[in-house]
Parts: C-alpha cells; structure tokens; sequence
C-alpha cells in the first residue's frame, strides 16, 4: 500500500511542495519516521522530530519552510487536523478478515445477506436477519432474530446484537460491542425502600425487605446511519419502545445507555460514559469521560459535559457543564480556585479569632 506525495494531496484537496512523485508506505511520528514513511509534523511543535528521524516527505503546517527541515517534498493541508481523517483512511491496513463466508459460520437459511456480504469463522446468524450490501461480520459475532443492518457495515470480532434491532448503513462496532441487551429493569410488590428514598431523601429505617420482579425489555435498538460503537460498550433494549441512537453519533469505549435512552444525531460520548433509562439527549452533545446522567432527564443540544460530571438535572440547549453535581462550567471552575484558597482562609480566620480572643491588654 504505497501512494504518492501527489496522489495523497489530492485526496485531500492540500498543496504540495517539493518532489510530489515521492511514494510514502506509511505514516510516522517524526522522531520515528524512515525514509518511505510520511512525517506527521502538522504543528510547529513537532518540527524537532523530523532531525531525529529520516524522513524525506512531511505533512506540514500551511506556511512551514519544508526546504529548511531538510525534507524533499510536504503536503500543506488546510485543517490539519481534518486532513488526519483523509490520511488515516488511505493507510489503513485493516484486520485481514478474508472475503465470503467462513465454512464455520452458521446461516439460518431464512437470514437474507447481500451477495458480497463477508462473515468470519464461528459466527452465527439467526433467521430473518437482513444485511446490506459491502458488509463485513466478522469472527465470533452473534446477529439474532430479526435483525436488520444496512451497507457498508463493519463488525469487529464478538459482536453481539439482540433480536429485532434495526442498524443503518455504515455501522461499524469495535469488539466486545454488545447492542440490545435486555434492561436493568426491576420492581417490587409494594413501594420498595429506593422508591421511598427518592421522595424523602432520607434514611429509611427498617422496612420490609421484598424481592425484585423482572420487566421484560419488549423494544429493541434502533441505530441510525453512520454511527460507531466502542469497545464492550453496552446498549439496552427499550422496556416498551426502542432505544435510538441517532445518524452520525460515536460511542467510545464502555459506554453504556440504558433502556428507552435516545440519543440524537452527530454527538460524542466518550470512554466510560454511563447514561441512565430514559434520558433524551438532544443533536450534538459531546459527554465527556465518565459523565454520568441520572434518568429521566433530558440534555439539550450542542451540550458539553467535561469529563467526570454528573448530570442530576435537566440541561439546557448550549450549556457547558462540569461537576457533581453539574453546574455551569466557568462557574464550577470559580469553585474549584475557592476551593484550593480555602484552607489559606481558614488558617487566616483561626489566626484572626485568636488575636481577636485575647484579653485586653495582652498585645
């Protein structure tokens, strides 16, 4: 897998200096970089490393003076940044999953897959499954009754999705993703002591103790196109409804949603995410990791919840949060620099009642 310094600009729509007929195998830090590999120095930061390594080819920075890091040809991309994504995709290799269906994987015969579908050894695919064109299912996956995933799709190795989910085109889930799991949904004959708990805020006392009842999860996930999923992420199925993650949204790794969540469309939640049953969270939400949302709550759009913070209440659209309880960041941030003045006052305040204390006269 070789490209030019020429043809990777152009799938980028980047300006190139220098001997753009270079062929680049692939990409490297600076400092680490041989002579067939393309540099990463896209800030003036990392222009050091390119003296420590050997690298005769770069992406730069706009403007950065390439003849004088010693390099033969560069690539300016716009948005650094962005150009990663375009670059990133052209060299990646893959998992090496073999095209067609493994002798070891197991067909229901009522499953309808498209004609190039791929599916890797030991793998099973229940009746009235439905997969779309250019998909890949790969090692050890698991796609129950009923199913539906659209093009384009990419399953790593042990995956599992539960009966009845419904999956747009392009979904790709990283190993260990479980999507459609049954709901953490429990109850008790008469008002259990979490119920009264919640009203009261209180120690409850003695109370009788009682067993907990299964509901039965009856809705299923329904994903949208363009989505991704994470490593041993976890989906609940929806009590009564679906759970819905909308178009274009990424979970990262452990994410976890409970039943009847929805997520809309083009939000980040990141590693180790918790988001409780039957919260709503609007387009565009970024949560970062290990923010926790209690249920029943609703986040509007555009929200950033900074890693750590737990969401109690309701959000408004636009909001940046921090903290536990969340409160609007920059005031969250005021309460973090009083915090760490505090115990400065306090030795103040104890020095100030001690002169203050002393009897008249002994100054």
């Amino acid at each position: 897998m070789t490209y030019t310094i020429d043809e990777i600009a152009a799938a980028l729509g980047a300006e190139t200096a220098g001997d753009t007929s270079l062929r680049v195998n692939r990409l490297a830090e600076p400092a680490a970089a041989g002579a067939v590999d393309l540099a990463l120095a896209m800030d003036p930061k990392y222009a050091a490393g390119l003296s420590e390594g050997r690298a005769q080819a770069a992406m730069l920075w706009p403007g950065a003076d390439w003849r004088g890091l010693g390099l033969k040809a560069a690539i300016f991309p716009d948005r650094p940044r962005f150009a990663m994504a375009g670059v990133t995709r052209m060299m990646d290799r893959g998992q090496g999953f073999a095209s067609g269906i493994h002798p070891s994987a197991v067909i229901d015969p009522g499953a309808e897959l498209a004609a190039d579908v791929s599916v890797g050894p030991l793998s099973v695919i229940a009746a009235g499954v439905r997969i779309g064109a250019g998909s890949v299912i790969g090692p050890h996956c698991h796609i129950g009754q009923d199913v539906t995933i659209g093009k384009d799709a990419f399953l790593r190795e042990m995956v599992s999705i539960g009966a009845r989910a419904v999956i747009g085109d392009r979904f790709i889930a990283q190993p260990g993703a479980r999507v459609a799991g049954d709901g953490f949904s429990f109850v008790t004959a008469e008002p259990s002591n979490v119920e009264s708990a919640r009203k009261t805020l209180g120690d409850q006392g003695e109370r009788k103790a009682q067993p907990w009842t299964r509901i039965h999860s009856l809705g299923s996930v329904e994903i949208g196109d363009d989505v991704e999923i994470g490593m041993n992420a976890t989906i609940d199925c929806g009590t009564i409804r679906n759970t819905i993650i909308g178009d274009g949204s990424k979970l990262d790794n452990l994410v976890h949603l409970g039943h009847n969540v929805v997520v809309g469309r083009n939000c980040l939640l990141c590693g180790q995410v918790g988001v409780a049953g039957s919260v709503v969270i609007g387009d565009n939400v970024v949560l970062g990791g290990q923010v926790g949302a209690s249920d029943n709550i609703f986040i509007g759009d555009g929200v950033i919840a900074g890693g750590g913070t737990k969401l109690l209440s309701n959000v408004p659209a636009g909001r940046t949060m921090l903290g536990y309880p969340a409160t609007a960041m920059d005031k969250q941030m005021d309460i973090y620099r009083a915090l760490r003045r505090l115990p400065r006052a306090l030795r103040d305040i104890a020095a100030l009642q001690k002169t203050v204390s002393k009897p008249d006269g002994d100054a």
